[in-house]
């Protein structure tokens, strides 16, 4: 052990204790350690003496605190960092697997599907990197871990603090900023560079992942980086059969010389990779309907981002209206809107959709001049079949908004259906005449979506507004109504705290509108959520289906209705069509696993929350459920590092209280008493804890008493039956055997008094 060394094992000895080299590089040695204090194994990376010297003791630190912040499933964690003597090191999870690099080593080039799922990984990462303020710099195979197959993103803030050397020591003492093989130009030629450098990166490794070759190579390094100058790479699908065309204009576009001609962020690299046909567990679509179409989120082109959601409510209308024409098939918005600011050619989108035809458009707002463009295109040949401009002055919004409608409609339902009968508006329903009011609406669902305390509590916000502005509009009060359900779904909020303002919300928007889906869906939400009567909820969502048949959500929480009535067929039945309805929602997708969990049908729940992560990776209710899916299944190590990375993610009680289960039930007892004794602490500074947390917890370690004490506590704070089965379900069926689980569940069930005599 050389005399740094030396020194840091001495001063880290209350800390760590150092066992052995885990392998060398350019610019660090990497120590196997164990972690005294969690009874862990750790890898400690120590810079080299010169390297350490060069980029100084602070700088290095302060780019490693900043990237300790990051908090993501596909980038390696940072524990831990200090300064010892002249030496700088920082601490991370020991990987047990190999890089990218040994994998390319050992095959060359990688299944494509395989490529596509690591890129599309590591985008992901990088995205959640950009969005926090932090470039990598130097994105290759050997910075990409591969554990259980999957990727993980390691030196975060390495490139930043190497960066800001100064040309003339980097050159001296042989340090320099990322690699000359998968170097951006600009950052090759030394300028300033932002996330689509690293795209740039990314897209020389997704290149070598499929065709086993590098995109530039050459003599040298200087022979390397000037080709990238010059010469345009080789096209993948020339260098490999089974490269689908979208995947190879991805790569193509992430290798734009200039970072204008890429993508602008990491979540439109992953959006325009998305190749239905190389995913994995997605199969073949048949040919789409002739008469079915997708609507594309009208481009906003005014410049001013708040008018992204008249847009947006366009592109809605317009949704709404063909829907509801008997002979359209018309995909989901939340499908549709997935490929919002994507690169993808429409005979893509076509595919992905299973639709004939897409229709796109764009706004633009100046004053009191609007112009909307429309356009209807065969997915197939990419030919338009029909377009039209539309210019008006902006004295009417509502009538202007109705009108363009009206005429769209009228002009693609004959040509779609080709049964010559004149196409009807009906079902443009004006909610209010306030266009602030209804511009509000948008965002506080646009909000909403995101489920999130933080965004939820915005939502409440904007609906408020909504409301404020016109008193009599029904949406709005559903929306707010649907928020305070989003909190108890998760345990944010004691009933009490909200049940009053969601029954208020409620009872307002059935007064204004009886007749409207949206209103029965939030009467249904409420009774799920809020009252003891909760089965008298299916007639609710039964309600909202009829008058709402090809909304998602109204089949997808039916679903998860009959899950708590153990009706596996019904289940099938809604979350199938939920399903054909918005194919491309991994919130969809997710929940449905959960309402399989429930029943325990663990194999069907892990393929579908397995397919919520292909579509969109770092998803965290797509992590959660397939933890609790593999937990299921058995697979408790698979499962305890998927519920590790949903709390990386948050550690709301919902989901720190899964991990406790999984942790118990896969052997490792003293870690989950770990974090229940965290949700007992947090309960005593002041903030809620839910009952059924606990509870799941005291299930995975078999504890009778606690069960009977956290279910008591349960049942008296009104859990909601989707909490409660979640957290315990097909697990807590073996404690009935005692007379008083059985006797509380029994009350549960029946929404009686705990307290009642048996």
């Amino acid at each position: 052990m050389s005399d740094i060394v030396g020194r840091l094992a001495a001063a880290l000895a209350d800390r760590y204790r150092l066992d052995r080299e885990l392998g060398q590089g350019g610019m660090a040695t990497v120590y196997l350690a164990h972690d005294l204090k969690h009874d862990r194994d750790v890898a400690i990376k120590v810079l080299r003496d010169d390297v350490a010297q060069t980029v100084g003791a602070e700088r290095f630190l302060r780019e490693i605190r900043m990237a300790a912040r990051l908090s993501h499933p596909h980038i390696l964690p940072l524990f831990d960092s200090g300064q010892v003597g002249d030496a700088l090191y920082y601490v991370m999870p020991v990987v047990r697997g190999e890089s990218l690099r040994d994998r390319l080593d050992r095959e060359r080039m990688l299944p494509v599907a395989d490529a596509v799922r690591i890129a599309s990984e590591v985008a992901g990462a990088l995205e959640h990197a950009h969005r926090s303020g932090v470039v990598h710099r130097d994105i290759k195979p050997d910075n990409i871990l591969l554990q259980d197959g999957h990727a993980l993103v390691a030196d975060f803030g390495i490139g930043k603090a190497l960066e800001s050397v100064d040309a003339e020591t980097a050159t001296q003492t042989g340090v320099s900023v990322g690699t000359p093989a998968y170097m951006s130009p600009e950052q090759a030629s030394g300028e300033a560079v932002d996330g689509r450098s690293d795209i740039y990166s990314l897209g020389c490794v997704l290149y070598e992942m499929l065709v086993g070759e590098q995109p530039f190579t050459g003599p040298t390094v200087m022979a390397v980086i000037a080709k990238r100058f010059v010469q345009a790479p080789a096209d993948v699908t020339a260098l490999r059969d089974g490269v689908s065309r979208p995947v190879a204009n991805v790569v193509a576009k992430a290798l734009a010389r200039a970072p204008m001609d890429r993508y602008d962020t990491a979540a439109l690299f992953v959006a325009s990779l998305t190749d239905v046909a190389s995913v994995p567990g997605v199969t073949t679509r048949p040919a789409p309907p002739a008469q079915s179409l997708a609507v594309m989120p009208f481009v906003n082109r005014s410049g001013d981002a708040d008018n992204q959601f008249f847009s947006d409510g366009l592109s809605e209308d317009l949704i709404n209206a063909l829907t509801a024409h008997a002979g359209l098939h018309v995909a989901s918005r939340t499908s549709a809107f997935r490929f919002r600011g994507s690169e993808l050619d429409i005979r893509d989108i076509g595919e992905q959709l299973n639709v004939a035809w897409v229709l796109e458009g764009s706004v633009r707002r100046a004053g009191p001049k609007l112009r909307v463009t429309a356009q209807l295109v065969n997915a197939a040949t990419g030919f338009q079949l029909w377009s039209e401009r539309y210019d008006r002055e902006m004295t009417d919004v509502f009538e202007i908004q109705d009108e363009i409608v009206g005429s769209i409609v009228g002009a693609l339902v004959p040509a779609l259906l080709a049964s010559g009968a004149p196409a009807t508006t009906a079902a443009v329903r004006r909610p209010t005449d306030n266009l602030e009011a209804y511009e509000l609406y948008l965002k506080g669902r646009s909000f909403w979506h995101q489920r999130s305390p933080a965004t939820v509590r915005v939502a409440i916000q904007c609906f408020e507004q909504a409301i404020a502005l016109d008193p009599n509009y029904a949406l709005a009060y559903c929306g707010l109504a649907d928020c305070y359900g989003i909190l108890r779904v998760y345990g944010w909020t004691r009933a009490e705290d909200n049940r009053d303002k969601a029954a208020a919300a409620v009872a307002r928007a059935m007064e204004l509108d009886p007749g409207l889906a949206e209103a029965n869906f939030s009467l249904a939400f409420y009774t799920f959520y809020f009252e003891r009567r909760w089965r008298d909820a299916e007639r609710h969502f039964a309600r909202a289906r009829e008058l709402g048949p090809r909304v998602s959500l109204h089949h997808l929480y039916s679903a998860l209705y009959y899950a708590i009535e153990t009706s596996p067929a019904e289940i099938h039945r809604h979350a199938q069509v939920a399903s054909d309805l918005d194919p491309l929602s991994p919130f969809v997708q997710a929940l449905q696993s959960t309402a399989y969990w429930i029943v325990g049908e663990f194999e069907t729940s892990e393929r579908l929350a397995a397919h919520a992560l292909e579509l969109q990776g770092d998803y965290l209710l797509g992590l959660w459920a397939h933890g609790v899916a593999l937990t299921g299944l058995g697979r408790h190590a698979e499962g305890i590092r998927r519920l590790e990375q949903s709390v990386a993610m948050s550690r709301a009680p919902f989901f720190v209280s899964i991990l406790g289960l999984a942790l118990a039930r896969g052997g490792r007892v003293a870690e989950a008493r770990q974090l229940l004794a965290e949700l007992d602490e947090r309960a005593s500074r002041g903030e809620f804890i839910p009952a059924f947390s606990r509870l799941a917890v005291h299930v995975g370690l078999g504890d009778m008493d606690g069960v009977r004490r956290e279910l008591t506590m349960a049942v008296a704070e009104v859990t909601p039956p989707f909490s409660l089965w979640v957290s315990s379900g097909p697990y807590l069926a073996a404690f009935r055997s005692d007379p008083e689980v059985a006797r509380l569940l029994d009350a549960w069930d029946r929404g009686d008094d705990p307290g009642a005599a048996p």
